[in-house]
């Protein structure tokens, strides 16, 4: 077994893919996307400015870009997922890995979801709130919603990291109310995505989806809404137009892509995996099922371990290596 996770928007960096650049196959990947787009979207992901980078119609796109670009790497190796996912728009790249989307559909329905995020005129914004269930959360946010000013738990990252997306002022009376939260961090995005603000965004985007080539994928692919694997389209196409206003359900995606070994749980207080710039720490030694995280990321990786799966991330110089005596581990039959 092999699982590909692919990450989302929040994990774009000036710099991003410069290293996938060293593989022909990568180099090849980057240069036919960019040749897709209006304007190529290498350059800004290699010098920024950031303030351009991170704003949404530019970092669904390029955070896609890196995605495919190391998915070529492991396909010129000769790996093929056998389950994918992907987070928020990493969706899309997953349903690529799958077969569902060619090359150009994919960069053509993200970048009309980039634009289409981008255009919603009501303004929202989103935080992680760090050490604290979810159950918790939710109520924390039916208590700080009001009429026309929501808060909604946006995604499920893993034990103690949730997101929530909402109105500005709700966003701040719930940060009133959980007192008991280890912190509360805003997060560096365009809007409230994956919340009722994104309505606005919603029938267009039905609609592009409705009429986007696909075919049956090849392998199952978990989707953010619902956390549970499928090979039937017309689920995949209902839920990637539900996960725009939708919960990413994350914790879930991990438990059914890679169930967690035996031993004892990973403390979310002290685990410091989160901090995308730090190496996460894997025991080769105790490596099963190949996990990988397919980008120029290791938040995903960092995310993983706090539900006790172990994964690698293709941002890690030494993965291939590591992934091939993983797979030559794993049990034939």
């Amino acid at each position: 077994m092999l699982g590909y996770l692919f990450p989302g928007q929040g994990t774009v960096r000036v710099g991003m893919g410069a290293w996938l650049r060293r593989s022909r196959a990568a180099r090849q990947r980057l240069d036919q996307i960019d040749a897709l787009l209006p304007r190529p979207i290498s350059p800004l992901c290699a010098r920024g400015p950031l303030d351009s980078l991170v704003a949404t119609e530019h970092a669904q796109i390029a955070v896609t870009a890196c995605n495919l670009a190391a998915l070529a790497v492991l396909g010129e190796e000769g790996y093929e997922p056998t389950v994918v996912a992907g987070h928020s728009v990493g969706e899309l790249s997953a349903l690529h890995a799958a077969g569902v989307l060619d090359l150009a559909g994919t960069v053509r329905l993200v970048a009309l979801r980039a634009r289409l995020m981008a255009g919603v005129a009501v303004s929202g914004g989103m935080r992680a709130v760090m050490g604290l269930p979810v159950e918790r959360v939710e109520r924390y946010a039916a208590d700080a919603s009001e009429p026309g000013e929501p808060v909604v738990v946006g995604l499920e990252n893993a034990p103690g990291h949730v997101v929530v997306s909402g109105s500005p002022a709700a966003l701040d009376r719930l940060a009133e109310l959980a007192v008991d939260a280890d912190k509360i961090v805003p997060l560096r995005v365009g809007n409230a995505f994956h919340s009722p603000l994104m309505a606005g965004a919603e029938r267009a985007w039905a609609a592009a989806v409705a009429a986007a080539p696909m075919d049956e994928p090849r392998v199952p692919v978990v989707p953010n809404v619902t956390g549970e694997p499928t090979t039937d389209l017309a689920v995949l196409r209902q839920a990637l137009v539900a996960q725009l206003t939708g919960r990413v359900r994350w914790t879930r995606t991990m438990e059914t892509i890679a169930p967690a070994p035996p031993g004892p749980a990973l403390d979310p207080a002290t685990d410091t995996a989160l901090d995308p710039v730090l190496d996460p720490v894997l025991d080769t030694a105790s490596e099963t099922v190949p996990v990988v995280e397919v980008g120029d990321s290791k938040v995903l990786t960092g995310l993983a371990r706090r539900t006790g799966v172990r994964c690698l991330s293709m941002a890690d110089p030494t993965t291939l290596r590591r992934l091939a005596k993983a797979v030559a581990r794993e049990p034939v039959g």
